[in-house]
């Protein structure tokens, strides 16, 4: 009796030359690719070109992309206007960059300082890891203090200091966060000078808070946990009155949030202005940046004015007396071109609310098609992000997340690859200037087919 052939996996049916590619970055790169989120089972699919709210892959498949590189592209793939003055950046200024200030910078971040509430200077990053990175220890200079708290199931970079409690453990409610590494390879000591907190719940946050105010030289936190879980604007007042009653510089982590909850982020959004803001991804248009905004009095604590430069031969300098901060890409000409373009759209009269008006018409065209379906399911998400939470109890925090069906909602992710929609499993979905009415409605077509296909399996 012959033996039944052993089923091909859907996606591999349809990408096949992504799993060819996927095999052969798999010898040259551990894990075939240079950031792990980039991957997933059975592997990542590997794109060719872009255009708007489309991603074509090296098979010739087309997806509606949700993913819009982790929330970076707020304006789509491509828009002419970015492109545009990329090029012009470049044929005015005749080289990608100068390696010295361009008028760029300045504009920039008078932009930003215009825009954002708690920005009154600005100094500008490659990456929102490197603006995390830069906050903190502008903070811990300004406080003279070493401890660092952060919350449980917020992620702020991929170095030792923050690499704490990203990945949250289930605990009874009430009890206080442990501090657990994320990471291989961090020292020790990175766990003794981190204190976490839990996100949106005060009344256990205070006393840990009151336990070791006198440590902290600094207070982290995405104020929409993940970039979709919104706070309690009770909640994040009380954060920002304790904080500033004991001298503890507060740090917004708006890398997913700037630009994606309005022009003025989170902190314009819920009325809660921090000390220091870290911004990322929407302000490069595409390109890699990062920016950190603030208060003058901490900010110029990084003035080479004030205290010399360590790389600058200047032998009054000290370490211990500057506060350093370098980087031969930071402000970047072609870089800020491109970010001012996003930002010169998005501040057009109707633009960033048409984006939300679009965002929460996907968002309940799909939980209408889930409920269809018989699925226990909400969105969650403020501004042009959300969420799929397979639970119909509120989501508040990290430990809400781990009630739910994530298992459940990673089934139906494949499925969506399969159908043509694009968005990293387990993901929160992040919309553009690009996705229209017709995008919506193609979405939700292709979307109830990989539901109606859960259902079933």
């Amino acid at each position: 009796m012959a033996t039944p052939a052993r089923p091909v996996h859907p996606l591999l049916e349809k990408t096949r030359r992504s799993a060819d590619l996927y095999e052969e970055a798999a010898h040259w790169m551990p894990g075939g690719i240079t950031a792990n989120i980039k991957h997933f089972h059975p592997y990542p699919v590997f794109m060719h070109s872009a255009s708007g709210a489309w991603l074509y892959d090296v098979d010739g498949n087309d997806y509606l992309d949700y993913n819009l590189c982790y929330g970076a592209l707020m304006l789509g793939h491509g828009h002419s206007r970015v492109m545009e003055a990329v090029q012009k950046q470049l044929e005015q200024m005749g080289t990608p960059i100068f390696g010295t200030p361009h008028r760029l910078e300045v504009e920039m971040a008078k932009k930003l300082a215009g825009l954002i509430p708690g920005v009154e200077a600005v100094r500008f990053t490659n990456s929102g890891t490197e603006a995390t990175l830069f906050a903190l220890r502008l903070a811990r200079a300004w406080s003279g203090k070493g401890k660092v708290a952060k919350f449980e199931g917020h992620y702020h970079g991929g170095y030792d200091r923050v690499l704490v409690s990203v990945t949250a453990e289930k605990r009874r409610k009430g009890m206080p966060p442990k501090v657990l590494p994320d990471s291989l390879g961090l020292p020790e000591e990175i766990q003794e000078q981190t204190v976490v907190l839990p996100f949106n719940d005060w009344e256990t946050a205070e006393p840990i808070l009151d336990r070791h105010h006198k440590e902290l030289g600094a207070v982290i936190l995405e104020p929409v946990q993940a970039g979709f879980i919104p706070p309690d604007p009770e909640f994040l007042q009380k954060l920002r009155e304790y904080t500033a009653s004991h001298g503890i510089p507060l740090i917004f982590d708006e890398v997913k949030t700037g630009f994606r909850m309005g022009l003025s982020g989170a902190q314009g959004r819920y009325g809660v202005t921090p000390d220091l803001t870290a911004l990322g991804k929407v302000l490069g248009g595409g390109f890699p940046v990062g920016a950190v905004g603030g208060c003058r009095e901490i900010m110029e604590l990084a003035s080479p004015v004030r205290s010399g430069d360590i790389l600058g031969g200047d032998q009054k300098a000290k370490g211990a007396d500057v506060l350093f901060h370098s980087g031969t890409y930071n402000g970047h000409p072609t870089v800020l071109a491109a970010g001012l373009a996003t930002i010169g759209i998005l501040e057009e009269e109707g633009v960033f609310a048409e984006v939300e008006r679009t965002t929460y018409k996907l968002r309940r065209g799909m939980e209408e098609v889930l409920r269809r379906a018989d699925f226990s399911v909400q969105t969650v998400g403020e501004g042009t992000i959300f969420n799929l939470i397979f639970d119909d109890q509120p989501v508040r925090d990290a430990q809400d997340l781990l009630r739910s069906d994530v298992a459940l909602r990673r089934r139906l992710d494949h499925y969506l690859l399969e159908k043509g929609i694009y968005l990293k499993p387990v993901n929160r979905f992040s919309l553009s200037t690009s996705h229209k009415d017709a995008e919506v409605a193609e979405t939700l077509t292709r979307f109830e087919a990989g539901v109606n296909q859960l259902k079933k399996g």
